[in-house]
Parts: C-alpha cells; structure tokens; sequence
C-alpha cells in the first residue's frame, strides 16, 4: 500500500489568527490564504518542504471544549528558550494532570486552546 499524510487539518473560530500563531511558531509559510481556509508549509526548499504534512486551519463554527485528541510535539535544541518564545507569539500554559519528577515537557495552549508539548532536547544515545 502507497500512501501518506498530506496535511493535519485543525479546526478553528479564526483560521487566520491561528495560522499566524502557528506561522510564527514554526516559521513555516502560508502557502494558501482564504477567511475559510489557511494553509501553512515548511520553508520553501527545507528538508520538511514536501515532507512534513501540511497544517489547515478550516473556520468551524463550534469552539473546541475537551482536551485534544490528538497534538503536536515540538522538540527543540532548547526547550526553556522555546517555551519563552512560544509564549511571546501567543502561547499559555495549561495544565492537563502533567505532574511529578518524570514530566520532562510543557503543555501549552496556542491561542484556540488546542494544546501541544514542548519536549527537552534529544539527548545522544551512548
């Protein structure tokens, strides 16, 4: 069987304000801009661009009211600088039971509430 991901599809009030959130987040580029319907992409020519499912925000008209299903996990080089700049474009903390010595990454929310991790560093395998 030959098949793949194309694209995570986020439901949204605000298309737009959510996909400038995530713009920023990431870095990535809006590659489709319709009030209904944003599309975000990797960097044009980065090892993601073509390889990293794309992110499209639809304008639904319920707000999300559970804690998410599914969520995305960033995992950066530094993840107290991360964390610091996520919640400078917009990000919040949210607590959802994450407690104890063996937590090792941050739930925040982006502006919709859809939360997302914030993972340590890989560490080198020796």
């Amino acid at each position: 069987m030959s098949v793949q991901i194309q694209c995570c599809v986020i439901d949204s009030a605000n298309p737009n304000s959510l996909a400038t959130f995530w713009e920023k987040a990431l870095g990535w580029r809006r590659t489709y801009n319709k009030p209904e319907q944003v599309v975000l992409e990797p960097p044009a020519g980065s090892p993601a661009d073509g390889v990293a499912p794309d992110l499209v925000f639809c304008r639904v008209p319920d707000a999300k009211t559970v804690k998410n299903r599914l969520h995305f996990e960033l995992r950066p080089d530094d993840q107290e600088s991360e964390v610091n700049r996520l919640l400078s474009v917009g990000a919040r903390r949210v607590d959802i039971g994450q407690s104890g010595p063996e937590v090792t990454w941050v739930v925040l929310a982006d502006p919709e509430g859809n939360e997302f991790c914030v993972l340590g560093a890989l560490q080198e395998q020796t």
